[in-house]
């Protein structure tokens, strides 16, 4: 039997979600938040996996969603409708934070827990959030992991494009990838940074937690 490339990598996204979950005993890993935005219009704020088509009505954590926080920070009202948050936003790239969706799980002294970024738009070549993904120029096709100001190398990064394609790429020693940017549409970019020691999230101790960074970018 013949089996396309599109189908092993949408495998391989899900037997990645599966094996997270499995680890941790949560939602948490295998949902991110991200943005999309057309153009000048609202910026609409997802919670899911962005992977898949979204489901009808939304995802079914889409409720843990409450207050995620624009960078900077905006007085503008959220919206919420079927499946996303939507918000009036300032010209260019949208930047937001959220440490509230998944309270810490797992066991006493062995917490885990999650913060998300997520970024829409590829115009600034700088980084607004602690961990971000970055154009290296504006409307580049290759793009740098930052954490805290630096430059995170042989990290994974995980492509979607529009048709749902995903595969799987790993920063160089400065922290880079260069994409094969061929199909016109939206897309999707994923990482995660796993930290470790004596932490806390929303006032609670944690020994892990896991940054999760996207950014969405139309490609025209």
């Amino acid at each position: 039997m013949m089996v396309s490339g599109k189908t092993v990598a949408t495998w391989g996204r899900a037997f990645l979600l599966a094996t997270a979950l499995l680890a941790t005993g949560s939602a948490a890993q295998a949902h991110e938040i991200w943005v999309e935005r057309d153009g000048a219009g609202p910026a609409r704020i997802y919670l899911g996996e962005p992977g898949d088509v979204l489901p009808e009505g939304g995802d079914p954590e889409f409720e843990k969603l409450k207050a995620p926080r624009l960078v900077p920070a905006s007085q503008a009202a959220q919206v919420r409708k079927t499946g996303y948050i939507e918000v009036a936003a300032p010209a260019g790239d949208v930047r937001v934070i959220d440490d509230s969706v998944f309270d810490p799980w797992g066991e006493e002294g062995k917490k885990q827990g999650v913060i998300y970024y997520a970024r829409a738009g590829r115009a600034e070549a700088k980084a607004g959030l602690p961990l971000e993904i970055v154009p290296t120029a504006a409307n580049a096709d290759s793009f740098t992991l930052i954490r805290d100001g630096k430059p995170v190398p042989a990290a994974k990064l995980l492509v979607i494009s529009p048709d749902k394609w995903s595969k799987s790429f790993t920063t160089d020693a400065q922290g880079r990838v260069t994409l094969p940017l061929k199909d016109k549409g939206r897309f999707i970019l994923s990482a995660t940074h796993e930290e470790k020691g004596d932490l806390t999230l929303r006032d609670q101790k944690v020994a892990t937690l896991y940054h999760m960074a996207t950014l969405t970018f139309v490609n025209d």
